[in-house]
């Protein structure tokens, strides 16, 4: 069974400029946390999973480039891949998906390249459930007391309360074999249908989706606030041993330190 993996990079960083982002910084992937850009944070920790076997990465043609030039001098295993991404999250992934050349069981992941602090016991529980089961995700259970609300012209108004048992919060890699999900995104482009996530096209089928247990640290960097957190998280799992100069960290001259 091979394992690939696809990371969606394409995203504007959106939320990141409305809360104050400069123009002309990069875009969030980009973006370094620990004197290092979070894509190739992420790229790192898959690398280090036996059973990946290929990655996948999709971003904006004006950095394909670049990108490539980077990952020639990082040298990373597996075997890693540029393609053109799309202006939604979903048009990336299928990008990807059309280049990819597996077998009907084979598993792919998805993952957003703005998780950097995944871990291979997530990834790994991932990969093994997806196997099994068809799909898999990772999620962690929900802390806090939900509401479901109803939006109106003066705010929101609560409609019920949803028992927390019921609810978990998902994140990234969602996995899957390879037919499931190429047939679940062949339905969806036909269709016209987005989704919110890869899972949703797939339940969208009636497909099962299994939920692993992911980590409170899995977080997804969207704000500056979130880059704050994320360079606590870098300097406490640090690799003291990284020999990698600063020149080398740095994907063109546009990316940026979190301040």
């Amino acid at each position: 069974m091979k394992v690939v993996v696809i990371i969606p990079a394409a995203g504007l960083g959106t939320r990141m400029a409305k809360a104050g982002a400069r123009p002309g910084q990069a875009t969030k992937q980009f973006a370094e946390i620990d004197g290092k850009p979070i894509l190739l944070h992420t790229l790192e920790k898959f690398a280090k999973v036996p059973q990946v076997a290929e990655i996948y990465i999709a971003v904006r043609e004006n950095e394909t480039e670049r990108l490539r030039e980077f990952l020639s001098a990082q040298r990373l295993r597996p075997k890693t891949h540029v393609v053109v991404g799309g202006d939604h999250r979903q048009h990336s992934v299928a990008n990807a998906l059309a280049t990819v050349k597996a077998e009907a069981d084979d598993v792919v992941l998805v993952h957003d390249a703005v998780r950097p602090f995944v871990d291979s016991e997530i990834i790994e529980k991932v990969i093994e459930c997806a196997a099994k089961y068809g799909a898999a995700i990772a999620g962690v259970p929900a802390v806090d007391t939900i509401k479901q609300v109803e939006r109106t012209a003066d705010g929101a108004i609560i409609t019920s309360t949803i028992p927390r048992e019921r609810v978990v919060m998902a994140q990234t890699p969602q996995g899957f074999r390879y037919a499931l999900l190429k047939r679940a995104f062949d339905e969806a482009a036909q269709d016209g249908f987005i989704g919110t996530d890869e899972a949703s096209l797939v339940e969208r089928e009636g497909h099962l989706v299994a939920v692993v247990m992911g980590s409170p640290q899995n977080i997804k960097i969207t704000t500056p606030g979130d880059l704050e957190l994320a360079e606590f998280y870098a300097r406490k799992h640090a690799n003291r041993g990284d020999s990698e100069t600063r020149k080398d960290r740095v994907i063109g001259s546009s990316g940026h330190r979190a301040k």
